[in-house]
């Protein structure tokens, strides 16, 4: 999968400067949309490698202020990012603390072979009364599933 999506580096000067996402879901009246989860990590740029390496996009990794930086990945097709920072008291969780996040996917065994081929130690798929999860950490510990409700297009 081919993602020529630029990563945002620079931290802009104004809102002026922010262009529109056309792609972007609006947030209507009443909804609360869930976008950014931080992850907490030791070593940012280990955690930044490990991700993209897992075919997650760097959508931004700025530095806005002296000992502050933020970086935002996606899992391919999610809605929802992850935050990897320094500097930002207000998200500070022990390295390696989150704990099951899920990864809803279409096929299990594609998503866990795609994984697998990208460095990733994928545990094998249980079937847990016809809904599939596949487990993997990050170099901190924290852990994702892979999900499968095969009900679910």
């Amino acid at each position: 999968m081919s993602d020529d999506r630029p990563t945002q580096t620079s931290v802009p000067a104004s809102a002026d400067e922010i262009m529109p996402d056309p792609t972007a879901d609006p947030v209507l009246p009443g909804n609360y949309l869930l976008e950014l989860i931080p992850v907490p990590v030791t070593d940012v740029d280990q955690a930044k490698q490990f991700y993209v390496a897992a075919g997650w996009h760097a959508d931004v990794d700025v530095t806005p202020a002296e000992g502050v930086r933020i970086v935002q990945l996606t899992p391919p097709g999610s809605h929802c990012s992850i935050l990897l920072s320094t500097g930002l008291n207000n998200v500070e969780m022990p390295p390696g603390s989150l704990r099951g996040l899920h990864l809803v996917v279409a096929d299990i065994e594609a998503a866990r072979d795609d994984l697998i081929a990208r460095g990733v130690d994928v545990e094998p798929v249980q079937d847990l009364g016809g809904v599939f999860y596949a487990a993997f950490s990050d170099p901190d510990g924290n852990t994702w599933t892979l999900q499968h409700m095969p009900w679910r297009q």
